[in-house]
């Protein structure tokens, strides 16, 4: 998908959906998350390195458009890239297609940067706004 730097695949599970076999509206946002982490994993060192380095990345605000509902054994391709990294602050945006190209939902995540023991807002290690730079130009 253009403009958008990396993915991942997920199936829904029968234990993201309701009665219906439609997922769960919050069944997006655990994507989201499954799509970051690898994004990390991918271009960072994962996750992990930033508890390393003492610096936890907190999710200040989710935002999820559904378009079409996804259902029960939907291969699902999330994109994603990273955006907007100033001060403590930076943003994931995704897109969620299905494997036949139809747009399922879009969204993104908010995040701050904090110490690990104060939870204070702290920049952006330059080490992670590298990694992404470079994921980005790629």
């Amino acid at each position: 998908m253009d403009g958008f730097t990396f993915s991942t695949t997920v199936r829904v599970r029968f234990a993201d959906t309701d009665a219906q076999g439609i997922a769960h509206n919050a069944s997006y946002l655990v994507w989201f998350e499954v799509a970051r982490v690898e994004y990390l994993r991918e271009f960072a060192g994962g996750y992990q390195a930033l508890r390393d380095h003492g610096i936890e990345a907190l999710v200040l605000e989710s935002h999820c458009r559904y378009v079409v509902p996804a259902k029960f054994d939907d291969v699902l391709l999330v994109h994603t890239r990273c955006v907007g990294l100033r001060g403590a602050r930076f943003r994931y945006e995704y897109a969620i297609v299905r494997e036949d190209g139809t747009l399922m939902a879009d969204g993104y995540t908010d995040h701050a940067c904090v110490d690990a023991q104060t939870l204070r807002p702290t920049r952006v290690p330059d080490w992670l706004s590298s990694a992404v730079a470079a994921a980005e130009s790629s």
